[in-house]
């Protein structure tokens, strides 16, 4: 299989959501020849000032490029931009790199990867955690699953996305990472949402708790980037609460094939369709603390 040198290999991006168009941004300001699409016109004006190119199908977009990243909502998603009549896995070449920073289940990555390698192009799933500031900063965790040779070549680009970048097995062991992180921060925030309505209800100065005991053990990312908005009862988007719930899902089907019991995470994701369903869907999942709050008399 030909595969182009690290150093002239030109990148793709597909979906220029929250996420993604910062992270496209980066890619262009670490050097890289970047070309994007996005189902939604409009959303590439500033990375083509930038020096992007834009097409206008997914084939288009894989027939340019050496790597291809795509980062959209869920696994359909992925299947239509992969599969359809004008959809990437058309236009890219044998020996080209798919890698997927989406979240979806391990399973449906495997069967894409699976779909892919008939047509000899190799897959990674790469999802990833940090927010919309990581992406902005490129500060993103990075959890990769494919073949070693595959994650080596792509190492030198997705360091241009994240600070953290680890390859954990093969094929699915990223999205196993990623689901597993979505339980550990569904915990956190429903303790931090807790903690921050304890010290409201008892009168405290809260934002000088929430820097008390920010170096100490009960220290955290969500106590630092997030306790501000439980405080204020305000939730600008970092990472929409819905895709939070869709990510819960994944969690806790995956329990559920090995028989692991997940309590604190069923509660969260019984807050968050509550949220859901009193239309808050498109806060930041910060937003849990509505309901802590709403419990408490706040």
């Amino acid at each position: 299989m030909d595969v182009p040198r690290l150093d002239k290999q030109r990148v793709g991006f597909a979906g220029l959501g929250t996420m993604g168009a910062f992270m496209a941004e980066n890619l262009i300001r670490a050097g890289h020849e970047l070309t994007v699409w996005n189902r939604t016109p409009g959303r590439a004006g500033h990375l083509i000032a930038l020096g992007a190119v834009e097409t206008s199908t997914p084939a288009q977009l894989g027939a340019r490029c050496d790597i291809v990243f795509a980062c959209v909502t869920d696994a359909p998603e992925v299947e239509e931009i992969l599969f359809d009549p004008d959809g990437l896995a058309e236009g890219m070449h044998e020996g080209s790199l798919f890698i997927d920073c989406s979240t979806i289940s391990p399973t449906r990555a495997r069967e894409f990867a699976g779909r892919l390698a008939q047509r000899r192009i190799a897959m990674l799933d790469a999802p990833v955690s940090g927010g919309s500031e990581g992406a902005r900063l490129a500060t993103l965790t990075i959890m990769v699953g494919g073949e070693h040779d595959d994650v080596e070549r792509a190492r030198g680009v997705l360091a241009s996305l994240g600070s953290t970048v680890t390859h954990l097995g093969p094929l699915g062991a990223g999205q196993w990472a990623k689901a597993i992180n979505q339980v550990i921060l569904a915990g956190t925030y429903l303790a931090v949402a807790e903690g921050v309505t304890l010290a409201l209800k008892a009168g405290l100065d809260t934002e000088r708790v929430v820097g008390a005991l920010a170096g100490g053990a009960a220290g955290s990312w969500v106590l630092q980037n997030r306790s501000g908005r439980m405080i204020d009862d305000d939730y600008p988007i970092g990472f929409k609460l819905a895709l939070h719930r869709k990510d819960l899902s994944i969690a806790l089907e995956l329990a559920r094939d090995v028989g692991a019991v997940l309590p604190v995470t069923s509660l969260a994701a019984t807050f968050e369709d509550g949220l859901i369903a009193e239309g808050y869907g498109d806060d930041d999942n910060s937003a849990l603390a509505r309901s802590i709050r709403k419990l408490s008399g706040l």
